[in-house]
């Protein structure tokens, strides 16, 4: 198994629930995590990365971490100085315009969402509220750009969305896609020769569906032209993931796969949790399994059945 790695956590894309997944397998094989300095749960976002961020980290006796799976804006020459030069590098997308729909539900308090009651009200006239010199200005644009360390006001040129493309291409081994979780689990269990239980998971950080609502096709491809680049970095990955899949996997034994893994997460659901699954955040019993409520979205946990067996209750 490999156990070198780089997770490009980016935002609002099931990614708190692939890092659960890599604390998981870290703390099973006793592997060094590269956690943020001084405490936080980011690494000094939206800055760029630097290695000086990581807790532990010195120029004069450089160490190597396992992995590497907080938030931070990437920049390749600095997280190589914090892991080994074999780490395998990936992350997750989101089709945008359900990511800006999340985004603005769940950053309401950023600068360029806070004085609109609506997306559409937002789209109408964008640049009446957002400010390209605003230091949150990413997340009501373009924000899986801005995380891979693109300006997220960048030229849509089809030359630099090539060149974007391609260093991206150039830094990461693979990108999963979480509309399509199960299979991306299924591809990352292959090319990382972990084991199904490894990648089993139950989604953390899910918003309540009472908050959300269908957007009207307008909408929606206005939604795609404001975030164009990030339009164009989710339909090349979304290709180049199922074209992994026919080269590694093939659809066959990826359907058995899923299905395998489905299985195992439902039972371990039905050993596991009271009721039938995720919670509102006031049905959550133990204080310590509520997950963050952030701006206006309501984020669902779980409760877990009492007097699991020990081995189990870790698990």
């Amino acid at each position: 198994p490999k156990t070198d790695i780089v997770f490009l956590k980016v935002h609002k894309s099931a990614s708190s629930t692939v890092m659960n997944i890599l604390f998981r397998f870290g703390e099973t094989h006793n592997l060094t995590f590269a956690f943020p300095q001084g405490g936080g749960f980011q690494l000094y976002y939206p800055h760029h990365f630097l290695a000086r961020f990581v807790q532990g980290f010195s120029p004069r006796s450089p160490r190597r971490f396992n992995i590497l799976c907080h938030h931070m804006r990437f920049l390749q020459p600095e997280v190589q100085k914090v892991v080994s030069s074999s780490a395998v590098y990936f992350s997750i997308l989101r089709n945008p315009v359900q990511l800006m729909e999340s985004s603005f539900v769940y950053y309401k308090g950023a600068s360029a969402f806070s004085r609109v009651r609506s997306l559409e009200q937002f789209l109408r006239q964008p640049y009446r509220y957002y400010n390209p010199a605003s230091g949150d200005r990413h997340y009501a644009r373009n924000l899986m750009t801005f995380d891979f360390g693109f300006n997220p006001d960048g030229d849509v040129s089809p030359e630099r969305v090539q060149l974007m493309l391609k260093a991206i291409e150039a830094s990461f081994d693979f990108l999963l896609i979480s509309e399509y979780f199960d299979e991306s689990m299924v591809l990352l269990k292959e090319l990382l020769c972990w084991d199904l239980d490894s990648v089993v998971s139950f989604p953390l950080n899910i918003r309540d569906s009472s908050t959300k609502s269908p957007l009207p096709d307008s909408v929606v491809e206005k939604l795609k032209a404001w975030n164009r680049l990030d339009w164009e970095i989710y339909t090349h990955f979304n290709r180049t993931f199922w074209a992994r899949i026919d080269r590694d996997i093939g659809r066959e034994r990826l359907r058995r796969e899923v299905k395998a893994l489905r299985e195992r997460q439902a039972e371990l659901a039905r050993t596991c949790l009271q009721g039938t699954g995720s919670v509102g955040p006031k049905d959550i019993k133990d204080s310590s399994l509520r997950p963050l409520q952030h701006g206006g979205a309501r984020i669902l946990g779980y409760n877990l059945k009492q007097g699991l067996a020990r081995e189990l209750e870790r698990t």
